[in-house]
């Protein structure tokens, strides 16, 4: 059996495990979350696809995006803001 799987991690393994870790999940929630605009986003923009983007699309697609992130943005530090007050607080 492995030193993970017998809890033989050192304090500093167990810390530098927990960013891989940490690292990992903010990766697939990156890709995540670009999926899920390109989704919405063309879903909403493009309403007759072809060879290239009119104006008018490419203007929707931006501000589909911009507002997308800004909303991601809004709710992540919030989020992270509640962690720390609950941290703050034990």
């Amino acid at each position: 059996m492995n030193a993970l799987g017998e809890g033989k991690l050192s304090g500093a393994q167990k810390e530098e495990l927990m960013d891989q870790v940490k690292q990992q999940v903010a990766v697939l929630l990156a890709q995540e979350l670009l999926q899920k605009i390109t989704d919405k986003c063309f879903r909403k923009c493009i309403t007759k696809p072809g060879t290239s983007l009119d104006n008018s699309e490419q203007k929707c697609l931006s501000m589909c995006m911009d507002r997308y992130m800004d909303s991601f943005s809004l709710v992540s530090r919030t989020y992270a803001g509640r962690l720390q007050r609950e941290r703050g607080q034990l």
